[in-house]
C-alpha cells in the first residue's frame, strides 16, 4: 500500500452539509452523557460513544467543547454514559434540547441514581456506565474524552435506541431477527444445491 505524504496531498474543502449527509448513513447507538454533581448537573444526547479497551475497560466519547457538559466533565473528572433503550425516546429528546430544557431540568420525568463518582445514572437504561476521565484530547470543535470505566449497571432489556438518517430507530433483537428470517435467503437444500 502506498501512502501519499501529507505535504503532497491536495487540500480539498468538504462542506459541513456534505459531511453531515455522509455521517447520517452511519447508524449510531443513542446514549445520554451525564455530568456534574448535586444540583449542578447537565447532560446531552450523543451517538459518539465507542469502546477503546477491554483491559482496562475504557471508552471514548466526543463532546463539543461549547456543550454545557464539557466544563463539568473537565472540572469533576467524571461522566456517565447511559445507553438508551428503545422506549426511552423521550429521554433522548429532552437531552437533545427539545422543548428548550437545559441543565437539571432535563432530568425531570425519569428516575436517576447517583454513581460512586457523583454523576447521575439513568435507571432502566440498557447500560449505565460510571466513568473517570483519564484524558481529554482537544481537536477542532470537540474534546475526545477517554474514560476509565469504574462501574456498570446493566439491565436485562434488549431493545435499543439508534439514530440513522436523522431519525431515531428502535432496534429490537428478537423482533428484528424474526423480520430478517422472513426475508432471508432460503436455506440450501440437503442435496447440496
Amino acid at each position: 500500500m502506498n501512502v501519499v505524504p501529507r505535504d503532497l496531498m491536495t487540500e480539498t474543502a468538504v462542506s459541513s452539509a456534505d459531511f453531515r449527509g455522509a455521517m447520517r448513513h452511519l447508524t449510531g447507538g443513542v446514549s445520554v452523557i451525564t455530568a456534574g454533581r448535586g444540583k449542578d448537573i447537565t447532560g446531552m444526547t450523543v451517538t459518539s460513544v465507542t469502546s477503546l479497551s477491554v483491559d482496562p475497560p475504557t471508552l471514548i466519547v466526543s463532546i463539543n467543547r461549547d456543550a454545557s457538559s464539557f466544563p463539568l466533565i473537565r472540572r469533576h473528572g467524571a461522566f456517565g454514559v447511559n445507553i438508551l433503550a428503545a422506549d426511552q425516546l423521550d429521554v433522548a429528546e429532552r437531552f437533545a434540547g427539545k422543548g428548550g430544557l437545559k441543565g437539571a431540568a432535563r432530568f425531570a420525568g425519569s428516575t436517576w441514581v447517583t454513581a460512586v463518582s457523583g454523576v447521575p445514572l439513568l435507571v432502566g437504561a440498557l447500560s449505565a456506565v460510571d466513568c473517570e476521565v483519564e484524558e481529554i484530547v482537544e481537536r477542532h470543535s470537540h474534546g475526545i474524552v477517554i474514560g476509565r470505566v469504574r462501574d456498570i449497571k446493566n439491565s436485562v432489556r434488549t431493545a435499543a435506541l439508534a439514530y440513522w438518517h436523522g431519525q431515531y430507530v428502535a432496534v429490537d433483537q428478537d423482533e428484528d431477527a424474526a423480520r430478517l428470517a422472513e426475508v432471508s435467503v432460503p436455506a440450501r437444500s440437503s442435496r447440496g444445491v
